[in-house]
């Protein structure tokens, strides 16, 4: 597949103002794992400080935010695997998101199948892992829609399962252009919906989440099956779900 050239000139004639609300899915247990090592709030304060100094710094830019918001923006060690947006090796972070929570949760049933496909003799979890979904507001005048003309008149490359090297290719030059946001269609999510891509920590109209869910998903051979306590509400993925991509296509399920 041949990828698109766009230029920083180009792209920044199709920047766009967008203002919305970003989903995202980190585990629960992020901030109180440490509780069991330590015997008093003021022991688990000196902790996560301790651990707060071996990781990669954040950038000035970044050092307002909060943490959930903040992390990706860690750019000093070397991002271990590319992903659609962002280069392997010493990149500048992106942050993803997704436009409902439910499609941010497709995001993670996908990838948390991925594990399994990669780990064809690691059984199912028996329970039910626990996860918290946060909202982020994300204002800027700056942003780029794939899913609108002329940008989605390449949407197969911008789609692609597997290659990821259009979409970085982009990235790049979006940057360039002082790109903040990149829309884009997600090809996990069984309505196709919206995720977004935060290239800038500029783009957060709030310095903290705005709004959190607590999900707890389980993984089984029939697929995964997801809750929230608050609102009520549930979302389930079958066998066929992602079987778009040979990688769960051809996914050993049946497993101890």
């Amino acid at each position: 597949m041949s990828s698109p050239i766009w230029t920083p000139a180009a792209l920044s004639s199709e920047a766009k103002a967008y203002k919305a609300k970003g989903w995202r899915l980190v585990e629960a247990q992020h901030r109180v794992s440490t509780l069991k090592l330590v015997d008093s709030l003021e022991d688990q304060l000196i902790l996560e400080n301790l651990i707060e100094a071996t990781k990669p710094i954040v950038p000035l830019e970044c050092r307002h935010l909060d943490y959930l918001l903040s992390t990706p923006f860690r750019y000093d060690a070397p991002y271990p695997h590319g992903s659609r947006f962002r280069r392997a090796g010493r990149t500048a972070g992106v942050f993803y998101a997704a436009e409902h929570p439910e499609t941010a949760l497709a995001e993670m049933a996908f990838y948390r199948l991925l594990f399994f496909a990669d780990s064809p003799d690691t059984p199912w979890p028996s329970d039910a892992a626990e996860y918290t979904a946060f909202a982020v507001a994300l204002d800027t005048g700056h942003a780029l829609d794939l899913t609108i003309p002329p940008l989605s008149l390449d949407a197969a490359n911008w789609t692609h399962l597997t290659d990821y090297s259009a979409c970085q290719n982009l990235a790049d030059a979006a940057r360039q252009a002082d790109v903040q946001i990149i829309r884009y269609q997600s090809v996990r999510d069984p309505h196709r919906r919206a995720n977004v891509a935060v290239l800038h920590c500029a783009a957060f109209a709030q310095r903290q989440p705005v709004a959190r869910q607590t999900w707890r998903m389980k993984l089984s051979a029939t697929g995964v099956i997801a809750l929230c306590e608050f609102p009520r509400s549930g979302v389930s993925f079958d066998k066929d779900a992602f079987a778009n991509d040979d990688r769960i296509a051809n996914m050993r399920w049946n497993r101890q």
